[in-house]
């Protein structure tokens, strides 16, 4: 069998994994999860050169869920990435691969209240994905056990560097076992990253994926020159004439998103914005939103550019262009996932252009220049333009609320006080007439409460039956947990 028609069946994979994948529609593993999952699976340690967007997210997160053992208890793998948005993308990517087999993901970042995390971590956490900072920060609390971590994986190691975090993550591994298995991602490799792969890793493999996804036809990218003072009437006859279901557009800084949205809002486009001043929850509100499909356009600062995992998105316009040359890969990369093809345009204004040779450098290619569009063709478009802008948004089902359809999340008022655990109430559940362990998800016990999910469109039928079923002994009350 050649390597391209590997599936993710061949990898001897639990069957509640490929259960999951199959519901999530992971069909074709991609180039780099071919690589990667075999090698992760046999714990080898790694470094790999691949782009974002190359569906790296699932190389890490499947090994990590099939190798992971359920019934212990404290955390076994620690995923560190560089932004609050990707610890959350890849926390709720592994609960979803891992749902089937009831793997329990939790995501530490800064900006939150340090309680509610803590608390989380007193349960059974098999995977931990957060900035360096916060786990740090629990490390130092001694809130993080990392007596058991068989696993680290480094996400956006380059982005890590520029960051300033490289520090704090020699910091975080020298505390972590030395019997471990290491991961690193990378899109790019500098000397300090490699010198921090020589210092921890173990004969690592070494992986590069060639960076396909920015040179190939599946984007077609375009250069248009412009006065500043110009842009906003460019950038309205632009999406008129290309007229882009979901599309996201680049500012540089924070006050020219608020200043653009507030001019497309004005013209009551189906707009939002995202950037680092705004409060953590009101970004992750606006992200689950464009995800949906609630809104078409997304202005966005750089820091949304990592971590945004949304199939659809066919347009990326950078209104002002990056200055950092990698920040264009990143931001291009927002169009043309799983699969699909893209545009990404770039404005650049007369005294701008050695911003453009520095990109085309690093790229290896000319970006092609485009004219405005005319006055004619944007005439012409306009009636469809306005239509459109005229129907309701399409709401579209994220891969968690797919998974989420046929769970119900039951609530019981016992937990830790009354000695009960979650092998207590997986045996009880799965006695059930009708029920499988399979039809039981994740499973939270805390102080005095536990949640348990129901999979498989089966919560009303274990309702009933756990009114008068006794758990350890005891009749607990249950009934479907609020939200």
């Amino acid at each position: 069998m050649s390597e391209a028609q590997v599936q993710f069946s061949d990898y001897g994979l639990n069957e509640e994994i490929i259960r999951a994948l199959e519901v999530l529609k992971y069909v074709d593993p991609t180039e780099v999860q071919r690589k990667v999952i075999p090698v992760a699976l046999n714990a080898q340690d790694l470094i790999v050169k691949s782009q974002t967007g190359s569906g790296k997210t699932a190389a890490f997160a499947i090994p990590l869920c099939e190798l992971v053992d359920w019934n212990e208890n404290k955390p076994q793998a620690l995923v560190l990435t560089p932004t609050r948005e990707l610890a959350q993308q890849v926390r709720e990517d592994i609960t979803n691969i891992g749902r089937f087999k009831r793997i329990k993901a939790v995501a530490l970042f800064g900006k939150q209240p340090f309680a509610p995390q803590k608390i989380e971590l007193t349960q059974k956490t098999h995977v931990v994905v957060g900035t360096p900072g916060r786990v740090f920060d629990h490390i130092d609390r001694g809130t993080l056990n990392l007596s058991r971590i068989k696993y680290l994986v480094i996400d956006e190691a380059d982005e890590m560097l520029s960051m300033g975090f490289i520090e704090q993550i020699e910091k975080i591994i020298k505390q972590l076992p030395k019997e471990r298995v290491t991961m690193l991602f990378s899109a790019t490799l500098p000397e300090v990253i490699k010198n921090l792969c020589r210092k921890y890793m173990t004969e690592p493999v070494d992986i590069e994926i060639e960076a396909s996804g920015i040179t190939t036809a599946s984007i077609e990218h375009a250069l248009i020159e412009v006065r500043q003072a110009a842009k906003f009437g460019l950038l309205s006859d632009l999406l008129t004439v290309e007229n882009p279901d979901s599309c996201i557009i680049f500012c540089r800084t924070q006050e020219q998103v608020n200043a653009l949205f507030r001019g497309m809002a004005d013209l009551e486009y189906p707009v939002d914005k995202i950037h680092g001043g705004m409060e953590q929850d009101e970004r992750f509100e606006v992200m689950n939103a464009f995800k949906r499909g609630q809104f078409r356009y997304l202005i966005a600062t750089d820091v949304a550019a990592r971590g945004i995992d949304i199939e659809n998105i066919t347009h990326v316009i950078n209104y002002d262009i990056p200055l950092e040359k990698e920040s264009y890969v990143h931001r291009t990369g927002r169009t043309a996932r799983a699969g699909k093809s893209g545009k990404a345009i770039t404005f650049v204004t007369p005294n701008e252009h050695k911003w453009v040779k520095e990109i085309e450098g690093y790229i290896g290619f000319t970006l092609p220049e485009m004219k405005a569009p005319s006055d004619d063709a944007v005439a012409y478009a306009k009636p469809a333009f306005d239509l459109k802008l005229g129907k309701k948004q399409v709401r579209k089902a994220g891969k968690t609320e797919v998974m989420n359809q046929d769970i119900m999340k039951l609530y019981f008022n016992g937990g830790k006080k009354k000695k009960l655990r979650a092998v207590d109430f997986v045996g009880t559940i799965a006695k059930l007439e009708g029920i499988t362990a399979a039809d039981i998800g994740i499973i939270t016990i805390q102080d005095n409460v536990t949640y348990v999910d129901i999979l498989n469109g089966k919560g009303s039928l274990v309702l009933q039956a756990m009114k008068e079923t006794t758990v350890k002994g005891k009749l607990l009350k249950c009934h479907i947990a609020k939200k």
